[in-house]
């Protein structure tokens, strides 16, 4: 049986990724050019800065994928691209140098939803992941509890009514002077902290449901560090580490409860913030303790990355699920 060889392309925030996949699973060329050290400057991306990038980078970026997999253009099989949701002018460089690229060497073209991606990128590492199953999407922009029937049957249960849990992370760490992004910055910060000596709230909105509200909680530490700064008695890595927790503890009840409420046997974790330690030690814990078994995928592949596009563009590629060349790009669409 031959081979499927999907390049994916991956533009939707502040990286320009590029990867090859064969059949779905093998990552014979994962390429990412981040733009963090640019945006640092300013606290956060700027939506105009990261797009100027990506019509720098993109054609550099495809180039290497193709080098390090050892290919020419014409053994690929088809052409993925994210196309929602994101940044709209970064999601628009990479859409519309897919369907040029794809036009250009005759190869149909496959629509990715980036969210979906960040899903898919499990099954790149796990091989005998079972449904149905509970998964907790945690990213800069998106927080969503999802019920999974199989492979490509989705249902939102529940998902953040206002500050997602890596925007949280972001505008804590900015308000602390920590840096960004504010996930990794907060978790180093925590490291030499310890929970418990401030308090902020857990905000578990409705127990009976599967909503997020981090906003709250967001305020809760500015106040309180403004408040322990009037006192003289300010410690930034305690009050990293107790926010941390706090977000953390929301996000490990509301999924394993899920789980069990859903009487699933497996829960998944993708996104940006599930390169957490606290978070991937926490959820473990507890998966271990309720029965439930719990997968996540390596660091390299929670963050932005080509490679969850080109494997999850196989699925559609053997149903012939293919996108016109009047494909557009769509900040905001979540459609399961």
């Amino acid at each position: 049986m031959k081979d499927i060889l999907i390049l994916g392309i991956e533009t939707s925030c502040d990286e320009t990724a590029a990867a090859i996949v064969k059949n779905g699973r093998h990552i014979l060329s994962n390429v990412i050019n981040s733009q963090i050290s640019i945006h640092q400057q300013f606290g956060g991306v700027v939506p105009e800065v990261a797009s100027r990038k990506h019509i720098e980078n993109i054609a550099g970026v495809v180039d290497m994928a193709f080098k390090e997999a050892g290919l020419e253009y014409s053994d690929i099989d088809a052409v993925a691209v994210a196309n929602a949701p994101g940044l709209v002018g970064a999601l628009l460089v990479g859409v519309s140098f897919a369907k040029g690229f794809a036009y250009a060497i005759d190869k149909p073209l496959i629509a990715v939803n980036h969210l979906q991606g960040h899903i898919y990128a499990n099954f790149l590492e796990h091989e005998n992941i079972s449904f149905p199953a509970i998964c907790l999407v945690v990213s800069g922009g998106h927080t969503s509890l999802l019920y999974m029937k199989s492979r490509g049957d989705l249902k939102l249960i529940g998902e953040t009514r206002d500050d997602a849990a890596g925007e949280a992370f972001d505008k804590v760490a900015r308000f602390l002077g920590l840096g960004y992004p504010g996930g990794p910055a907060i978790q180093k910060a925590a490291q030499n902290g310890l929970a418990g000596r401030y308090k902020l709230p857990r905000v578990f909105m409705d127990r009976n449901n599967y909503e997020f509200s981090f906003s709250g909680l967001k305020t809760a530490a500015m106040n309180l560090w403004r408040k322990s700064e009037k006192q003289g008695d300010a410690n930034i890595s305690d009050l990293a580490a107790e926010f941390q927790e706090a977000l953390v503890e929301v996000l490990v009840d509301k999924t394993v409860r899920a789980g069990l409420e859903y009487k699933v046997n497996t829960l998944l974790m993708a996104g940006g913030v599930a390169a957490n330690q606290k978070l991937r030690n926490m959820l473990k814990k507890r998966a271990e303790e309720t029965g439930l078994q719990l997968y996540f995928p390596a660091l390299q592949l929670c963050t932005d990355n080509a490679a969850m596009i080109a494997g999850d563009a196989h699925y559609y590629y053997i149903n012939e699920q293919f996108a016109p060349l009047t494909l557009n790009a769509h900040p905001g669409l979540w459609s399961l």
